[in-house]
This record gives C-alpha cells, sequence and structure tokens, in this order.
C-alpha cells in the first residue's frame, strides 16, 4: 500500500505559535496524520509529553515512526479524538495544557486511491478513517433512503442539487448496486444541468457529504472542545483547523458558547445557572494561511485556524 505523508503540515508555524508550547506542559494532537504537527510539538518539549491520536492505522504507523526519535516524551495512540476523556485516563493523565485539532480528510487518505476518498480515482466505496468500523460510503450509498441522501448531501455537502442527485443514486442502485467511485461521480454529474459542471469538480460536494456521514465528522467536534477544555489547565490553549464553513461554523459557536458563561434570560434579574465563561477566544477572526504557504501548499487553500485560551 502506498503512503504519502509528505506534504507539510497546514498552518504549522501559526498552530505552534497558538498553542504557547510550555517546555513542562502535555499536548494533544488528536489528528496526528502524519506526524508533522505532532513532531513540531513534540520537538520542543523537554519535560513534558505530547499525546498523538488517530483513528486511521496507517496514520499511526507513520506518527509512529517520524516521533519515534523523539523518545519517550511523543506517545501514539490509536482512537477517536471524541474519545480524549477516556484516552487520558488510561494514560493516567490528569490535565493538559493543550489540544491542537485538524479536521477533515488528511491529504494521504486522498492520495491513497484505494481508500475511496477522491473523486478523482477509481477505487471501491469507502471513505472509512477508521477500517475497523463497519458502515462505509458504498452503505450509505446503497441502503439510506432517497429522504436520508436528500438531507445528508444538501446539510454536509451544502448540494443544491442534492434531490436531483439524491433520486438518481435510488434510481440507478435499483438496477444495479453502485459500488465505485466513478460510477458514483458520474451518476453525479448526469443528475446535475450541464450549466451547473462549470467551476470545480460537480461530485465535489456531495463526496464531501457522504464521507462526512460515514465518518460521523461533525457530530464529536463541540463534545470534543468541551472535554478537552473541562481537562484543560489555566491558560491552556485549543487550536483547530477547519477546511469548510460547516466545521468552521461549529468550532466558532462551540467556543462562543463556552466563552458565554451565564445562559440566565435577560430578564433575570440575576444569574441563577452559575455558569461562569471557561475560555477566553483569542482569534476573533480565524487565522488563514499565508500567500506564500498558499502558493507552495494548495491543500491549504480553504483552512482556518482558530484558537482560545482556557481560563
Amino acid at each position: 500500500m502506498s503512503q504519502n505523508f509528505s506534504h507539510r503540515s497546514v498552518l504549522l508555524d501559526e498552530c505552534i505559535e497558538a498553542l504557547a508550547i510550555r517546555p513542562d506542559g502535555t499536548y494533544v494532537d488528536g489528528t496526528a496524520g502524519g506526524g508533522g504537527h505532532s513532531f513540531a510539538i513534540a520537538s520542543r518539549l523537554s519535560t513534558g509529553s505530547l499525546i498523538a491520536i488517530d483513528r486511521d492505522e496507517a496514520a499511526i504507523h507513520a506518527a509512529g515512526e517520524r516521533l519515534a526519535p523523539l523518545g519517550e516524551c511523543a506517545r501514539v495512540v490509536r482512537s477517536n479524538f471524541s474519545d480524549i476523556a477516556s484516552v487520558l485516563d488510561t494514560l493516567q493523565i490528569e490535565r493538559i495544557d493543550g489540544l491542537l485539532l485538524d479536521l477533515g480528510v488528511s491529504s494521504h487518505q486522498f492520495d491513497e486511491a484505494e481508500r475511496g476518498f477522491s473523486y478523482r480515482s477509481d477505487a471501491p466505496l469507502d471513505m472509512r478513517m477508521d477500517r475497523r468500523q463497519q458502515k462505509s460510503a458504498y452503505d450509505v450509498v446503497n441502503s439510506y433512503s432517497e429522504e436520508a441522501l436528500r438531507r445528508i448531501l444538501y446539510e454536509y455537502g451544502e448540494e443544491r442539487f442534492a434531490p436531483r442527485i439524491a433520486a438518481r443514486i435510488v434510481s440507478e442502485r435499483e438496477k444495479a448496486p453502485i459500488r465505485t467511485t466513478n460510477e458514483l461521480s458520474e451518476l453525479i454529474k448526469s443528475a446535475m444541468p450541464a450549466a451547473a459542471r462549470d467551476g470545480g469538480h460537480p461530485a465535489k460536494r456531495s463526496f464531501q457529504a457522504i464521507r462526512i456521514e460515514v465518518n460521523g465528522e461533525l457530530d464529536v467536534i463541540a463534545p470534543t472542545i468541551e472535554q478537552a477544555v473541562a481537562r484543560m489547565n489555566q491558560g491552556g490553549r485549543v487550536a483547530i483547523i477547519t477546511f469548510h464553513s460547516l466545521e468552521d461554523r461549529i468550532v466558532k459557536q462551540a467556543f462562543q458558547h463556552l466563552a458565554a458563561g451565564c445562559t440566565c434570560p435577560k430578564s433575570f434579574p440575576v444569574c441563577v445557572c452559575g455558569n461562569r465563561p471557561k475560555i477566553r477566544i483569542i482569534t476573533k477572526k480565524p487565522i488563514l494561511p499565508s500567500p506564500s504557504e498558499l502558493s507552495e501548499n494548495p491543500r491549504s487553500h480553504s483552512a482556518k485556524l482558530r484558537v482560545a485560551e482556557k481560563i
């Protein structure tokens, strides 16, 4: 199996600066990927430690190799970042000083054609980040109702032709199961008006939507932020990179919720809920890649970084 982990980590310098790393601190990279961000964090530690988490077996192998020279300060754990609390419990870590998440699909997952993430190469419909799980893109495409497909394509892909695409999928799969990325891609293209096929690949939004559904990507973001903040030392930082508006909105709203404090109705003369602000938002507007990074690394194109600090 080819594994390409050579891509430069997106917003690397900005993430390192945002985390305000203490040499004796404890940090979690919840999306280890090829270990680029993890290596940059761990190499700035002295007595501190880094926990690199990923659910993808290939990523765990690559991150382990990348971090091996740094010795015991860096540990690699195969898990979903949504299980951060149980990972910390297992490692007997009470408190952390920072969390980094680089959301969405990784470069190496796109590059491994057989994983089925890309509409640019033919492969079985898979899209599982964790191949231990049962549900794949094949199951979503061939067993979900037309209504469910329409909702997923519209909500997760912001695809305005969701009704036409969902109807075409359902009619085509009645003849024979849809098995490959090429079949699905061509089917999506054929369901769209010719005028709508300009400006980017016609299957891009639908593939994103199906991938998000397969991996449950959006549901876990806000709870993970809350779990991490609950385990964070004062002054600890949360830094999260997103690649599309759905993820970015969830991160922004989760930060706002944790920064808000009191949730009592404005009509109440005094606070009865007892909620206090838990974080301070560092980035009023997200940090974007520099022009030089955009020219050197096309994959950074839509990246946004938001940062908050535990108070």
